[in-house]
């Protein structure tokens, strides 16, 4: 294992302990960034990694909060620099360090996207901008969220503790939705350039959530989405590195192991007969998963299922979803239409829906209106894997099709 991959993997665990005892996300994240880089530097690792990162990170923090006059108060809250056994020490029944802290941010005293924005920056390490195009808003935006739900986890003392399991119900939400778009960005970092690692623990993290809570039916469903979604991982890249779309992916590199244990635990849900946007995603995703065992895909389901999360769960994405299916059955005129339907600039000038609408308008004939399309899509921060895509198809519409001008 890289030294990255063990500092990665112990960052989780070390920024819970230190936000338990210091309460300030910023100063915890700069302490821990700070403890790394000296690692990194030094060249040695120590054997006990975990422990050594803690203790730096610590020190640096407790250095800053120095400068900030704020020492006392923050010295008389923590314990000594050089313990930590007591600290990361987690209570059951979730001994997992970066889910139990995901449950922590997602205090109900938060707004609900400025809870999951933090988890997914604290946590997750996902950068801002990443985020904020998750989130379908500026950079900016997103980073004002994200800053006064750090200030709300400050100034307002919410505790850094699990709240009792009967009290879980209420973060539940906002749990899964961090799991549903760390997935969402791992899935469309398609070569991992963001973080290989992360769509494996999202869906490490999803399974443990469903195991935790098997009476809940959506967290059986966001499991389901998100092992589902993975199911399809091998297939997603071809031998130059470019994005396979999913309709032209080899189903027999697919993982029927993750689809058989995803259609298990949609399964499970129906039997609670609570029907809720994740169920209603994941059965998206196994109606195409069929296509590995009778060859075809079912659009008029998955259109009728789009139809469903609409009423369940309005959204620009969604809406782009659907259009793209309701091409697939009703014609790229209709499609182009519900995409026109749809508002909001964000969503507008976002690189799915200018992808889409190359899509409908190469289906329509329209070439250059499809090029104009695409090449706007490629002037965005497109991911290496979907840029390698999107430029073969652009150099395919302009050797097959000149433009008219």
């Amino acid at each position: 294992m890289s030294l990255a991959r063990e500092i990665a993997d112990a960052r989780p665990r070390v920024i819970s302990a230190l936000a338990v005892q210091l309460r300030d996300f910023d100063l915890v994240e700069d302490a821990f960034a700070d403890a790394a880089e000296k690692l990194i530097e030094g060249g040695d690792v120590p054997d006990r990694l975990t422990s050594w990162l803690f203790v730096v990170a610590k020190r640096k923090a407790l250095d800053a909060m120095r400068g900030r006059a704020a020492q006392d108060r923050a010295l008389q809250k923590s314990a000594p620099v050089e313990e930590m056994a007591d600290i990361l020490t987690l209570p059951e029944p979730i001994a997992d360090e970066r889910l139990r802290l995901i449950f922590i941010c997602c205090h109900p005293a938060i707004a609900l996207e400025a809870r999951t924005a933090l988890a997914l920056k604290v946590i997750c390490g996902l950068p801002v901008g990443v985020i904020a195009r998750l989130f379908v808003t500026s950079e900016a935006t997103m980073y004002q969220r994200i800053t006064r739900a750090k200030a709300k986890v400050r100034d307002a003392g919410i505790a850094f503790e699990l709240p009792e399991r009967k009290a879980w119900g209420e973060r539940l939400e906002a749990v899964l939705l961090t799991l549903e778009l760390a997935y969402t960005a791992a899935y469309q970092d398609a070569a991992g350039e963001l973080d290989p690692e992360l769509s494996g623990e999202v869906a490490r993290l999803a399974a443990m959530v469903a195991e935790l809570l098997p009476e809940e039916p959506e967290a059986l469903g966001l499991a389901a989405l998100v092992w589902l979604a993975r199911s399809r991982e091998a297939a997603r890249v071809d031998a130059d590195g470019a994005m396979v779309p999913l309709s032209q992916q080899d189903v027999c590199k697919w993982d029927f192991a993750a689809i058989e244990q995803a259609r298990l635990w949609l399964e499970g849900a129906a039997k609670f007969g609570a029907s809720g946007p994740y169920q209603v995603m994941a059965a998206i995703q196994l109606t195409h998963a069929r296509r590995a065992y009778d060859g075809k895909t079912d659009w008029g389901a998955v259109l009728a299922l789009y139809d469903v999360l609409m009423g369940m769960r309005p959204a620009p994405m969604v809406g782009l979803n659907r259009a793209v299916a309701l091409e697939k059955v009703e014609g790229a005129k209709a499609g182009l239409e519900a995409l026109d339907a749809i508002e909001g600039s964000r969503i507008r000038s976002s690189r799915p829906y200018r992808v889409a609408r190359a899509q409908m308008y190469s289906g329509l004939g329209q070439w250059d209106a499809a090029r104009c399309e695409l090449e706007q899509a490629l002037d965005q921060d497109v991911p290496r894997a979907e840029r390698l895509f999107l430029k073969r198809k652009l150099k395919e519409l302009r050797q097959n099709h000149r433009p008219t001008s």
